[in-house]
């Protein structure tokens, strides 16, 4: 191309790329808003509070049928919680865990045939919601057992699901044509989890009268999430969730449990809950090892305590402080807090206990001991975490396997039907009711549930015990020492579990005064230079608030 030729093509492109700069330009498509920020949950309210298992059908009976209500319940409200923090002559409960409630063929209700009505023999709607009235007026949130792992057998979704393979209900269940032979994860007798029907086989972990239903079916989630929210509507503060670790089953053992799906639907689940009543507890019942059960809590980066359960009962510490008091070793309560460190979450709510209705009752298992029984709710009561008592624990009540015998009728006071019915109990009374009843208890100051009253009273009113840190001292092997503390409120506790008197110490030599709490049995401090030393009788426990 010759040189003037040259010139004028590249005048030509700059003029267009001139021309083009100066040209109006289509407006930048508007940035994309910033995904919402989750839903936080309210739930300070049952950080370290204390809460109270109860069988409507074993505590007390309105009517004289032999079977306890609702209203037999709410009647005896003030035990619980009289709704006076000046007094302490209630329990001074803040929580009631009911267990099932809802409509059910069985006796205790697990197996439940209509999850939005009350079950007559407990009463109806209008007396569930005069007891949330009741309760609420002194103070006391009210959870319920959600049982959404399975329905009863004759539950109308499943007598649809099991009458044809091109029933519109069929995959609420899981069905396969053939039985592929997996047994329960945790049976020694491989006890079969698939059971025969006219059109199939269903998935059942439990037993053939409780099945499945289908997590991956998005019609059951919705299903689920909306029974949630149709109770909270209703005034309820929360479910205690049965079989949380078992939703879906990917193949036999323990592909059983923990599944990613069971995950992904209580992170629906909770973001739904969340969204409709932040400050409703959720409690997951993953009867499994530390490590686990941490993982039932989920993503606490995005969600404060927790965007799947924010709070999962603490099954291995319950064992270890039976088999601590037992022992009379501190070595498993020690082992226990460790694991928990290592796994768990900051910020979650941890659910202690020492025995529930599907374990032999605590004073069977320690074989009647009064001073097994005191140590044991003193230890915990002063730990942290959110401590839930099992109704009858705290004035001694026995009970072994079968389950029935966990959980008989309430023993109230020494006469026939133990104050808890006017009729024939739904099952006998213990032997043990000349003693272990609410009424010979009460005004004991050595009793059982004299214990009890002093530990909730105290643990309410000073917040080292009710939601401090912990800081394990050194101590010798069977003694549990150690510090609690909430800003500047510091309370010293040293739990004696041998059947020998120890002097123990010196610890925190900061400190200036010492007060030892009227709840341990048997505790002496002393103050020096070099800090705090307790002298403790045997299977002795001291409390003490430091300044």
């Amino acid at each position: 191309m010759h040189h003037a030729s040259r010139l004028v093509v590249l005048a030509l492109v700059a003029c267009v790329s001139a021309c083009a700069s100066r040209a109006p330009q289509p407006p930048a498509p508007p940035a994309a808003p910033p995904p919402p920020s989750p839903v936080q949950w309210d739930l300070d309210w049952a950080d370290g509070a204390v809460f109270y298992e109860v069988f409507v059908r074993s505590f007390a009976d309105s009517d004289g049928d032999g079977i306890g209500d609702l209203r037999g319940l709410t009647a005896h409200l003030d035990y619980l919680n009289d709704g006076d923090p000046g007094t302490t002559e209630d329990l001074g409960v803040e929580g009631l865990w009911l267990m099932p409630i809802f409509v059910s063929p069985s006796y205790h209700g697990y197996d439940t045939l209509d999850y939005r009505t009350v079950n007559p023999q407990y009463g109806t709607e209008a007396d569930l919601s005069a007891l949330l009235e009741a309760a609420h007026a002194r103070g006391i949130r009210v959870i319920v057992d959600l049982m959404i792992n399975h329905t009863g057998v004759d539950h109308p979704w499943f007598q649809a699901s099991a009458s044809s393979p091109d029933d519109p209900k069929r995959d609420w269940y899981v069905w396969r044509d053939d039985d592929p032979g997996w047994t329960q994860p945790w049976s020694a007798d491989g006890y079969p989890v698939w059971h025969p029907s006219d059109t199939g086989y269903y998935y059942g972990i439990f037993w053939s009268g409780m099945p499945d239903l289908n997590f991956r079916n998005p019609e059951v989630r919705a299903e689920m999430i909306d029974i949630g929210r149709f109770w909270l509507a209703r005034g309820l503060d929360g479910f205690r969730l049965d079989a949380a670790r078992h939703l879906v089953a990917n193949g036999d053992g323990e592909l059983q449990n923990d599944q990613p799906e069971t995950h992904a639907f209580w992170r629906e689940f909770s973001a739904a809950v969340r969204q409709t009543r932040p400050n409703a507890l959720l409690v997951g019942e993953n009867w499994t090892d530390t490590d686990t059960i941490a993982t039932y809590f989920g993503d606490t980066s995005t969600v404060a305590r927790g965007d799947e359960l924010p709070m999962n009962f603490n099954f291995p510490l319950g064992s270890a402080i039976i088999s601590a008091v037992r022992e009379g070793y501190a070595g498993p309560v020690t082992m226990t807090l460790a694991e928990m460190r290592a796994a768990y979450p900051a910020g979650v709510l941890d659910g202690t206990f020492l025995a529930n209705h599907d374990m032999p009752r605590l004073a069977t298992q320690l074989r009647n001991d009064p001073t097994g029984l005191d140590l044991a709710a003193s230890i915990l009561l002063t730990l942290p975490g959110t401590p839930f008592l099992y109704y009858g624990e705290e004035i001694g009540m026995t009970g072994d396997k079968p389950d029935p015998d966990i959980r008989t009728p309430m023993q109230w006071r020494d006469a026939p039907g133990a104050g808890f019915t006017e009729g024939e109990p739904w099952r006998p009374v213990n032997s043990d009711l000349d003693t272990v009843n609410v009424a010979t208890q009460t005004d004991d100051p050595h009793s059982l549930l004299s214990h009890y009253r002093r530990l909730i009273h105290l643990r309410a009113e000073r917040t080292a015990l009710r939601t401090g840190d912990l800081e394990l001292l050194d101590a010798p092997d069977a003694v549990l020492a150690f510090l609690r503390t909430a800003g500047d409120d510091r309370v010293l506790v040293v739990h004696n579990l041998s059947a020998r008197e120890v002097t123990v110490g010196p610890w925190l030599p900061d400190t200036e005064s010492i007060t030892v709490e009227p709840v341990g049995q048997g505790g002496i401090a002393h103050l020096d230079e070099h800090g705090v030393r307790v002298d403790l009788r045997p299977r002795a426990s001291a409390v003490i608030t430091l300044d």
